[in-house]
């Protein structure tokens, strides 16, 4: 019989050897020097060894509670390791059934072809506000008050619009392991009105030619780079999304007709910008500066890539600029929207067009994106002279 004296001065050899303790109970000592209590047993005609676990972390004590175990399984009529295996793989199957496990998989999943800063966005959230609460339970153990329980946490820090797409993002993973047998049904459908509705959100922007014109002569002292600059210009002239100015590519331009042609949304439609004179100029500038790299607006630290989604509205914010209550990059929109057809008295069907809004018509066609193309082109060029006048002053 062993005991702990034995057991700790038993020496490595050059060859690995067990030292017998009772009912086949073995410490098995391996020329390395580490140590592990192996259970010998015969099942079904067969000659088998259950691993009881290393030494010192399994005690003596412990190693013969585990062999009485199995001896009394044996007696049952079961085998020991098969019972052991089991157990292993259902802990491995819970392991992977956490809400945690199973919302990476997915957003590896769902999120492949998205852009990388989106991608980022959705993991932090649920990094910051949702795995700390949710993460480590098992997906099918999860009510619908735990998920309230987290929501809550980021109702108290003000940020509705972050819960609200937090809530978005579960639903979405419950969805997933739904379509892959990890659960029969998601709870999230039961927490339709649970949040309060979203804030209508305007984005700030000038709409009066007195703002519009303070507003371009400012422009005149911007500071930070010509790409930087040159975009912040743009933004009025062409009124785009903000994510499309900066994500503008050279094999996306005719320059010579005056035209940029790109795609649009999750739906990846095709767009048309008609470039006035004004544009063409403020575009040509950057050639000699990224004309040899993919995208026209460059990225500070790598020029491969386009600039940061937040440069305009820094360079805003530098020219003194309240980006949250006067005008922001995204506010160009409205701004054109707004002063085209109150003060230009141009067709809302030619403005909605060129802001790529889906604008059904009498055939029920909701986009076309050469339709008014002709109109489009002449109503950018007024604005565009619009702006140079408005600026210049009467």
């Amino acid at each position: 019989m062993l005991n702990d004296i034995k057991i700790k001065t038993a020496k490595p050899q050059d060859k690995d050897y067990k030292i017998a303790d009772e009912r086949s109970l073995y410490l098995f000592v391996k020329k390395n020097g580490s140590k592990l209590w192996l259970f010998a047993y015969r099942f079904e005609g067969k000659q088998k060894t259950l691993s009881l676990g290393p030494y010192p972390d399994v005690t003596l004590a412990k190693a013969r509670e585990m062999r009485d175990t199995a001896r009394k399984q044996l007696a049952e009529g079961s085998d020991p390791g098969f019972i052991k295996k089991t157990a292993k793989n259902e802990r491995q199957d819970e392991l992977g059934n956490t809400f945690e496990s199973i919302a990476r998989a997915w957003h590896a999943e769902h999120m492949a072809n998205k852009a990388l800063s989106h991608s980022e966005k959705v993991i932090r959230r649920f990094e910051l506000y949702v795995f700390p609460y949710i993460g480590k339970m098992p997906i099918t153990d999860i009510k619908p008050l735990d998920i309230i329980a987290a929501l809550k946490l980021i109702q108290k820090q003000n940020i509705l619009e972050t819960a609200h797409r937090t809530l978005q993002t579960i639903g979405q993973v419950f969805r997933y392991g739904v379509q892959h047998g990890k659960l029969e049904r998601s709870p999230t459908a039961d927490l339709k009105g649970f949040l309060p509705s979203r804030r209508v959100k305007h984005f700030a922007a000038f709409t009066e030619p007195g703002q519009v014109r303070d507003f371009l002569i400012s422009l005149d002292s911007i500071t930070g780079g010509i790409t930087v600059q040159n975009a912040v210009r743009l933004g009025p002239l062409l009124f785009c999304r903000p994510c499309e100015l900066r994500m503008m590519r050279w094999d996306e331009l005719d320059l010579d007709n005056g035209l940029w042609e790109y795609f649009v949304g999750k739906v990846k439609k095709e767009h048309i910008v008609p470039l006035s004179k004004q544009a063409v100029e403020l575009i040509r500038e950057l050639q000699p500066i990224s004309g040899h790299l993919p995208y026209v607006f460059k990225g500070g630290r790598d020029p491969k890539r386009p600039m940061s989604e937040s440069a305009v509205n820094a360079a805003l914010k530098r020219l003194g600029y309240d980006t949250q209550t006067e005008i922001t990059g995204h506010g160009f929109r409205a701004m054109a929207r707004t002063m085209l057809h109150e003060r230009l008295n141009m067709d809302p069907h030619h403005i909605e067009h060129q802001l790529s809004h889906d604008v059904p018509d009498a055939l029920g066609g909701a986009y076309n994106r050469t339709k008014f193309l002709k109109q489009r082109i002449e109503m950018m060029q007024v604005w565009a002279d619009y702006l140079d006048e408005l600026k210049a002053g009467p």
